[in-house]
This record gives structure tokens, sequence and C-alpha cells, in this order.
């Protein structure tokens, strides 16, 4: 996928398919908050892979039942990217919680 950034119009765009998504150019943020720690740890993982295979990973952090995401491409100077969107669009799928 190629590593050119994404205009705000593109990410604008893009968010029509990812509720609950936010971001501009320099980042996409998404929390979600689940029903226990063991249902955020699990969503972790399973995003996990999926990152590992597209070897994308993203920022996040997991405190009890919620997992705030950050996604950029860090080899594009820390812009966003089709491979970001292609992410989340992803992670949208993983997620059984709004």
């Amino acid at each position: 996928m190629a590593t050119e950034i994404l205009s705000q119009a593109q990410l604008t765009a893009a968010f029509i398919d990812l509720p609950g998504w936010t971001g501009d150019t320099s980042g996409l943020q998404r929390t979600y908050q689940f029903g226990s720690f063991k249902e955020a740890l699990s969503f972790m993982v399973r995003v996990g892979f999926e990152a590992e295979a597209m070897d994308h990973h993203p920022e996040w952090s997991n405190v009890y039942n919620r997992v705030s995401i950050t996604l950029r491409t860090h080899d594009a100077g820390n812009r966003v990217t089709a491979k970001d969107v292609a992410l989340a669009r992803k992670i949208q799928a993983l997620a059984w919680v709004e």
C-alpha cells in the first residue's frame, strides 16, 4: 500500500465508513469500551493479529475495559495514509461494541 499522505477531504470521505473514528491528517483516533478487561484484552489480541499481518501497528493503550487507538504511518512522517484507513476498517469489523 502506498505511503501517500491523505488529504483532509479524503479522510472526511473515509470517516463515512468509520463511525466513532475522529482525527485529521496527523492521526486517526477511536476509543472502544467493552464489558470487561477480558473483552478489551481479547479485542486487542484480535487486532494485533490483523496489524501484524499488515505490518502496520497501532499506537494504543488499555485501561480496564477501554482501548484507545491512534493510527498513523510512521514511514510517512507520522501522517495518515491509506494503510491507516485500511487498518481502521479492519478494527471496526472486529469490534463488537459501538
